[in-house]
């Protein structure tokens, strides 16, 4: 089969969480057609598996405009700006709704295996950039597909790939054959069934960032009510305790952010947590009574847990893409041009520089990683960043290269660099602004598939 003219073709959008959705919209708006594959059966498939945790960033900074106007005609309207959306919230008033008015743009239950240059694999440079984008896809029955697209726009998250226990950045001997005992998502505990797995058990907690504050100060409230009684947490961190491991506490320029972190340290505080400092998990075990037994590169041993939360970050999947001549950063797996622009050791979210397509520009012309995947494994990801990402990138794609090279984002001079809000108490919804992503790794301290 004869691919067709690249003129002819869509873009192809993989991921319909925030990002991908918001690209679309601006491809709409530039006047190309958008083909938007989910691997999920809903829209914002990544972002309900952290329904339960709310946002730092309030309505007003997780809505991108260009989708306003595509949602307008239908009667929609954005809720109370100035309020924090849970990642339930988010989905279902805001990312469902602009997935229906997407209509057939939209396509449900496939998953990309493969992207690549139609004829040619990555070592062939005859005519390479005249061919078309190939797109492999799996549904859910087992049919496999491919379709033709002039530019691909990867908008997929890190959300299924969390990074493992082990302090090597490998999964920890023993880990997998654990898997039963460990979750790497910030629980749900007002979930019955979740409730009672932790209740009265003793759960280990490994992360230091907003996500492992969050599963802490859920852990403390367990311990406290009536059906906790016994809930201990464990926290792992592999360097120590210093001042800056709360965060900004009570000075924090985001109250709602300032909140968690003292969350955690009154569950220190009041003995619902121990913590274990400079501890790189390098094996786990299991004794007699089938709990599990952390063994550190130290050689020491911790008492037996019952659980076990790893809340160590995300990581993208990039296999999917190896056909590709990608240009990544050897760090943080971000694209080369971006990477100094994200690093952790330097940046927090505020101070990330707006940028756009030419950052994100690979050495394989027509190919973008935006929102949270675009970050790598870089924790400092905003929603907003991936809004003006997918739309100096859409203009790019338009050959508008004036309105692609024009920053139209203006940062808050802090952000929450994990993304997730802990509590639903009328002081944190008081808060001031934050950052927009879900909670779990956090950004999200859900996690980073939204790309939030």
């Amino acid at each position: 089969m004869n691919a067709p003219a690249t003129t002819e073709l869509p873009v192809v959008v993989i991921g319909a969480g925030p990002a991908g959705l918001a690209a679309a919209a601006h491809l709409l708006d530039q006047g190309i057609e958008p083909l938007v594959l989910e691997a999920g059966t809903t829209a914002g498939a990544a972002v309900r598996e952290w329904a339960h945790v709310r946002l730092f960033s309030t309505w007003g900074e997780v809505v991108d405009p260009a989708t306003e106007k595509l949602l307008a005609p239908t009667g929609w309207t954005r809720p109370d700006p100035a309020t924090y959306p849970s990642g339930g919230d988010w989905a279902d008033l805001y990312l469902q709704p602009l997935a229906d008015v997407l209509g057939d743009h939209v396509r449900l239950g496939v998953t990309v295996t493969g992207v690549s240059r139609a004829g040619r694999d990555r070592i062939v440079d005859a005519d390479r950039e005249q061919q078309p984008f190939v797109v492999h896809l799996a549904h859910t029955d087992g049919r496999e597909e491919r379709v033709f697209a002039r530019a691909v726009i990867d908008a997929s998250g890190t959300w299924t790939t969390p990074s493992p226990a082990g302090g090597s950045g490998l999964p920890a001997l023993g880990e997998k054959a654990a898997a039963s005992r460990i979750t790497y998502r910030v629980p749900d505990l007002k979930d019955p069934s979740v409730r009672a797995r932790y209740a009265g058990k003793r759960t280990a907690v490994i992360g230091s960032g907003a996500s492992a504050f969050t599963a802490l100060a859920y852990l403390a409230d367990l311990a406290t009510s009536d059906d906790g009684a016994g809930t201990k947490g464990v926290w792992i961190l592999r360097r120590g305790i210093s001042g800056s491991t709360f965060g900004g506490g009570e000075a924090d320029q985001l109250p709602a952010r300032g909140a968690l972190g003292l969350a955690a340290k009154a569950a220190v505080d009041n003995g619902h947590a121990e913590a274990v400092t400079g501890f790189r998990t390098e094996g786990i075990e299991r004794d007699a009574d089938g709990r599990l037994i952390l063994v550190g590169e130290d050689g020491r041993r911790l008492d037996a847990v019952d659980e076990l939360i790893v809340l160590t970050g995300f990581r993208p999947d990039l296999s999917f893409l190896n056909e590709l001549r990608l240009g990544l950063d050897e760090r943080l797996q971000a694209p080369v041009e971006l990477a100094p622009l994200i690093d952790p050791n330097q940046h927090s979210c505020g101070s990330v520089y707006p940028h756009g397509h030419r950052e994100l520009s690979h050495p394989e012309p027509g190919v973008y990683l935006v929102g949270m995947k675009s970050y790598g494994r870089a924790p400092t990801f905003l929603a907003m960043t991936g809004y003006e990402q997918v739309r100096s990138v859409a203009a790019a794609i338009a050959g508008d290269l004036k309105s692609a090279d024009r920053v139209e984002l203006t940062l808050p001079e802090t952000g929450v660099c994990g993304g997730a809000g802990l509590f639903d108490a009328p002081d944190a919804q008081e808060a001031d602004g934050g950052c927009c992503a879900p909670a779990p790794q956090l950004i999200l301290a859900p996690g980073r598939g939204a790309g939030a």
